[in-house]
């Protein structure tokens, strides 16, 4: 089967066709590096992580090319400077290699590239003379903005009018905007901010900055090419953030009409309980606070357990009913793990689910099947089906543990560090040994209520988490 993706710009699901079977393009937006990532922003590198995986698979490791960005130089990030005193290289650089160990815990890929936004200000200040020059652009006091009205495209990603966006647009608006709907592409810095000198023609003066969405537009340019394959992202960016990059990109060129992405992919909202999470509505938590009582893999089973383009209700529930699912393949994969290795193909249910747009409930409906099919099988074709269960999640960026290291990870609820049990078991046996059996049962008893089972032997006492 052919991968078919929805594309958002077409608004329907269609055959993946790459420009360039031997170079296959995707840019997805990152994290702004001001503060830590929420669980909702989580949703589009492991979303975008499968598909990055299915790819590979379809046309080699070689021929992707994935850029996620940081974005470095933003109003956020200068305020969280002047609150905390930090220069801001610190402040972005601790974030971003937060944000990496994070997504990484979750079982992400590193990406091919990952570009900075103040790595590319050339570039940028580049793309802002190109609409200068094409009448796309204008200044107004000391900023640079585009001309919104002198793209006849604008909306189509987002289906808006051009007509609502500008009337949509019209609550307080800036004095130097010629149009209520023109944004920003290059704006004016203070004494104590970032900056850089604007070109000579411009019509600015002084130190300035790009404006945010102009960054990712230079940074695809650069890395990637005038058009690339896929864009992805969340849906909160569909607009204004992919609009503007589209209308930018486009009017860049000589003839205006040269598409920025032939495939535009958004994931849908994170929800606690009604409302999207947001870090403006207070709602959040972050996967650096849910890494310390869940392992990496139960977070992506849960943000992969609904279609990446329907909204997901994070619950406690859904992270303890994605560990118990997680425990029952790993304990299947513990029971057949002195089978042999094999090299086996994809199995085709697995596969057919993910090239149906990233259909993950699906796929993890197959992974079900195949586990079941090992448990049941015997001899060689319990080897093939245990193989294949493997090969399959391991698509998915599932199954990635030694089911001994999976069972003594954090479980639900949190627990004990792993050097407290080993020394509890260590006093459980000398209370035996002393036969103190008082102090044997509390033991028991505190491990039990921990979540802790362990299994005494002649080799010793091995333990897992429940």
């Amino acid at each position: 089967m052919t991968l078919h993706l929805f594309n958002t710009y077409s608004g329907k699901k269609e055959p993946f066709e790459p420009a360039n079977p031997n170079r296959v393009t995707m840019y997805v937006c990152g994290p702004t590096v001001y503060s830590y990532a929420h669980i909702g922003n989580a949703r589009p590198p492991v979303v975008f992580d499968v598909l990055f995986r299915v790819l590979r698979e379809q046309y080699g490791g070689d021929a992707v090319v994935y850029a996620r960005n940081f974005t470095d130089i933003d109003d956020k990030i200068i305020r969280a400077s002047q609150e905390s005193g930090d220069p801001i290289r610190v402040i972005t650089e601790k974030f971003a290699d937060i944000y990496r160990d994070d997504m990484a815990a979750l079982g992400t890929l590193t990406p091919t590239k990952e570009p900075r936004a103040t790595e590319h200000i050339p570039e940028m200040q580049d793309l802002v003379s190109a609409l200068l020059k094409h009448g796309h652009a204008y200044a107004e006091q000391n900023h640079v903005l585009f001309s919104v009205r002198s793209f006849d495209g604008y909306g189509r990603l987002s289906k808006l009018p051009q007509d609502d966006i500008i009337a949509g647009a019209r609550v307080e608006v800036a004095p130097y905007k010629r149009d209520p709907a023109d944004f920003v592409l290059w704006k004016p810095s203070a004494d104590d901010e970032p900056g850089w000198g604007a070109p000579e023609g411009w019509g600015v003066s002084g130190r300035g900055r790009p404006g945010w969405h102009l960054e990712c537009s230079a940074m695809i340019r650069a890395g990637l090419g005038d058009t690339i394959d896929i864009h992805g992202g969340g849906q909160d960016l569909r607009f204004p953030h992919h609009e503007n990059e589209i209308a930018q990109s486009c009017c860049a060129h000589d003839t205006g009409d040269v598409p920025l992405a032939r495939y535009w992919l958004h994931n849908g909202f994170l929800n606690m309980g009604k409302d999207k999470m947001s870090k403006s509505l207070g709602n959040i938590v972050t996967p650096h606070e849910l890494l310390e009582t869940w392992q990496g893999e139960v977070l992506r089973f849960a943000l992969l357990s609904a279609h990446y383009r329907q909204p997901l209700e994070w619950t406690d529930t859904l992270l303890e009913q994605s560990k118990r699912q997680l425990d029952r393949f790993y304990r299947v994969l513990s029971d057949l793990s002195d089978l042999p290795d094999v090299t086996v193909a994809l199995p085709g249910a697995v596969l057919t689910a993910l090239q149906d747009d990233l259909n993950t409930p699906e796929a993890i409906s197959a992974l079900h099947a195949l586990r079941d099919r090992a448990v049941s099988a015997a001899g060689p074709d319990q080897v093939q089906a245990n193989a294949e269960l493997l090969t399959a999640g391991r698509l998915m960026g599932l199954f990635l543990s030694e089911p001994e290291i999976w069972f003594k990870g954090a479980g639900a609820g949190g627990g004990l560090a792993d050097e407290v049990i080993e020394a509890l078991l260590k006093e459980r046996t000398t209370a035996r040994q002393a036969k103190n059996y008082a102090r044997a049962d509390e033991i028991r008893d505190e491990l039990a209520a921990a979540n802790i089972i362990f299994e005494d032997g002649a080799a010793g006492t091995t333990w897992r988490r429940g």
